[in-house]
């Protein structure tokens, strides 16, 4: 009896650590880059500064995607891990932070944004994104980072908190990807 009470408890531990966003912070593996090349991504988001956020204005470098909420306090720290990627890898890479919210929360996404002196463009989802459909299919998890390469194409992807040392050995294995 003790022993079926403890494989459950192990079951339900691992179906909730699995399905709660930013529960296992520092769990995630060694990176790897997307094994297939599908074709570029293709997206338009508003930023909210009224400027396009664009897969056409990104095409180029690589481009680092973080797909955040504002209630949650890992996608805090992930922006703030973005912003210290950025400022290592300028002038190679983009950085973006997709913001899964609501068009009515845009204030908390505009204080979200000044709060933390975020220093890259910052757009809101469209419905489908924040269903976990559309270009990044199948992230429902907040914080998410996706990688883009050069040509627009994911090359990684990773769902819950991603740590610096884990986001600049992902972005290592991309442009060696490349």
């Amino acid at each position: 009896m003790i022993g079926r009470l403890a494989l459950i408890a192990a079951s339900i531990a691992a179906a909730t650590s699995s399905a709660c966003s930013g529960a296992a912070p520092g769990a995630a593996a060694e990176p790897a880059v997307v094994a297939s090349r599908r074709a570029p991504l293709r997206f338009a988001y508003e930023g909210i500064d009224g400027h396009p956020v664009s897969s056409e204005a990104l095409a180029g470098r690589v481009t680092v995607i973080g797909l955040l909420t504002t209630y949650d306090v890992y996608s805090q720290v992930e922006a703030r891990f973005l912003t210290a990627a950025l400022q290592r890898h300028t002038p190679r890479i983009n950085v973006v932070a997709l913001m899964l919210e609501a068009p009515e929360n845009k204030p908390l996404v505009e204080a979200f944004t000044r709060s933390l002196g975020l220093p890259y463009p910052v757009a809101l989802a469209d419905p489908a994104t924040i269903a976990g459909e559309g270009p990044f299919a199948g992230l429902h998890d907040v914080p998410s980072v996706v990688i883009l390469d050069r040509q627009g194409r994911e090359a990684f992807r990773h769902a819950g908190l991603l740590d610096e040392a884990m986001l600049d050995a992902a972005l290592r294995a991309v442009e060696k990807a490349e």
